[in-house]
């Protein structure tokens, strides 16, 4: 019995100690296993938030960013909702779904007379140009 537990205890660190190698290094990069709609949202995010909030830039003043784009649905977003009043309805949803890098934008800011200018910055920042306005 004794005997028995010796070696199931030396089976066990030997488990134990093969399991604190390292691994192999790999030549190949890997993949960082993020979607196409997480990827695409990142670089909208990252551009809006830089741009329009940041910024300080007047026309977006009384909102601020939530970003959800660590979103388990699939749907990577962002909001903009009230300044005074975060956890208030969202009046812009920003957000692209599945494994599309098809980036919608929708809410009340987009009837707004904002609504034409967000369009286009969201469409720059997605076709990867990360500047705040149009160049002419």
């Amino acid at each position: 019995m004794i005997k028995s537990r010796t070696v199931l205890l030396v089976a066990a660190a030997g488990l134990a100690l093969a399991s604190c190698q390292s691994a192999p290094k790999r030549s190949v990069p890997v993949p960082s296993g993020k979607s196409a709609s997480l990827l695409a949202m990142e670089q909208v995010a990252i551009a809006a938030h830089k741009c329009w909030i940041a910024s300080k830039d007047p026309a977006f003043k009384q909102y601020q960013m939530a970003n959800e784009l660590n979103s388990f649905s699939g749907t990577p977003r962002f909001l903009l909702v009230p300044a005074k009043h975060y956890g208030g309805k969202p009046l812009l949803v920003v957000q692209a779904r599945g494994n599309s890098s098809r980036v919608e934008a929708f809410g009340p800011l987009m009837t707004d007379s904002l609504g034409a200018r967000i369009g286009s910055d969201i469409a720059r920042w997605q076709a990867g140009n990360p500047a705040c306005s149009a160049t002419a």
